[in-house]
C-alpha cells in the first residue's frame, strides 16, 4: 500500500531533481495542479493514471521507488546520459521498425488479396490473436 506522505516526498524529490514546479509538472503531464498539490502534501494517494504519466514523462523514475521507496532515483543512468541519448535520438534519422515493415508488407499483401477476391462476396472475416482469442466479423 502506498504511504501518501512518503509518496509526496518522493514526488517533491522528482520536482527538485528536474528543477520544475508543481505547475510545470501539471502542464507537462496534463494533470490538475491541485491534484499534484494534494499528492505532494500527502493528502491524497496517487491514481494509476498519474503514476503512469510520471513514468512515461520521466524515464529515470523507477516504479517501485515511486510507489514504495524501493530502488533508486534517478536510475543508474545519470541525467547527462539521458540528455545525451535524447539529443542523439532527435538527431538520428528514424529507421522503420520491424512492426512498421511488417505493416507495410501486410498492406501490400492485403491489396493483392483484395484484388483477387473482389469478384466474390465476403461472408465473414475472422481475426485470430496470439493469446488464442479471436474476433469474428459477419457481413
Amino acid at each position: 500500500m502506498v504511504n501518501s506522505s512518503e509518496f509526496g516526498k518522493r514526488l517533491q524529490k522528482i520536482l527538485d531533481y528536474y528543477s520544475i514546479s508543481a505547475t510545470e509538472l501539471s502542464n507537462q503531464i496534463s494533470f490538475n495542479r491541485s491534484t499534484i498539490s494534494h499528492l505532494i502534501s500527502g493528502r491524497n494517494k496517487p491514481s494509476l493514471d498519474f503514476v503512469m504519466k510520471i513514468l512515461q514523462k520521466f524515464p529515470e523514475v523507477e516504479l517501485y521507488w515511486l510507489l514504495n521507496g524501493n530502488g533508486t532515483f534517478p536510475t543508474k543512468n545519470s541525467s547527462s546520459d539521458f540528455i545525451s541519448s535524447s539529443i542523439q535520438t532527435e538527431i538520428k534519422k528514424p529507421t522503420p521498425t520491424k512492426i512498421e515493415k511488417k505493416e507495410e508488407l501486410d498492406l501490400i499483401n492485403s491489396n493483392k488479396i483484395s484484388s483477387s477476391i473482389q469478384e466474390e462476396e465476403i461472408d465473414r472475416i475472422i481475426i485470430f490473436f496470439k493469446d488464442g482469442s479471436f474476433k469474428s466479423f459477419k457481413n
